[in-house]
């Protein structure tokens, strides 16, 4: 286990545990957190604990060149019942996902202090979201790094039904005009498999990484 000082630096992910915990401490500055993205590391931790960093042995991504678009969904686009934005309320959309409540979760990562530095990096141009409407109303979205051939998805949200996938479809479709390489969805879970998104080893992640 690593602790960090104030010096700009990560050890080698190699060097993290078995379930991918690299580093302890450290700051949430702008510099910290690109180096972190560009080197296949992401903060994660919880209210009352010190930052913790990660670099899990698997990645669960998408390569938007292969992604095909589940029939249901392309059936919701059709249905024109929803408008999706980007970059039109960063704040809101991250705001949403630190305060959505999510079955079996108790409590978030999405700490305050979470929240004003990706506000920070969106200002800065580093982090983006996408915003799904209904009626006028903010119903889901998503926010996430991105490094100009990544895009590190973080959080997704959605008050009614579907929103969030209509937000990760959009974003896909979007990478995929611009000739991302990946979408990082960083950990496994059954929502994003039922998405499309796939493991690869922290190897071929950050070789894709380091091929820009």
């Amino acid at each position: 286990m690593f602790f960090l000082t104030k010096d700009l630096f990560f050890p080698p992910v190699d060097e993290a545990s078995y379930d991918g915990l690299l580093a302890i401490g450290g700051d949430l500055s702008v510099e910290r957190l690109l180096l972190a993205y560009r080197s296949g590391i992401f903060p994660w931790f919880q209210q009352d604990e010190p930052i913790l960093w990660w670099s899990p042995p698997h990645r669960m991504v998408v390569v938007p060149e292969w992604y095909k678009t589940p029939k249901s969904i392309r059936n919701l686009l059709n249905q024109n019942k929803f408008e999706v934005t980007f970059n039109q309320d960063f704040a809101a959309v991250i705001k949403n996902c630190q305060q959505i409540e999510r079955p079996g979760q108790d409590g978030t990562w999405i700490t305050d202090d979470i929240v004003a530095a990706y506000i920070e990096l969106h200002r800065l141009g580093k982090a983006q979201s996408v915003e799904v409407w209904q009626s006028n109303e903010l119903v889901g979205g998503l926010y996430g790094v991105d490094l100009g051939h990544v895009f590190c998805g973080e959080s997704m949200f959605s008050k009614v039904s579907n929103a969030s996938k209509i937000a990760f479809v959009r974003l896909v479709k979007y990478l995929h005009e611009k000739e991302y390489k990946l979408l990082d969805c960083q950990l496994h879970n059954d929502y994003l498999e039922q998405l499309g998104a796939f493991e690869i080893s922290r190897d071929t992640f950050i070789k894709i990484l380091q091929s820009n």
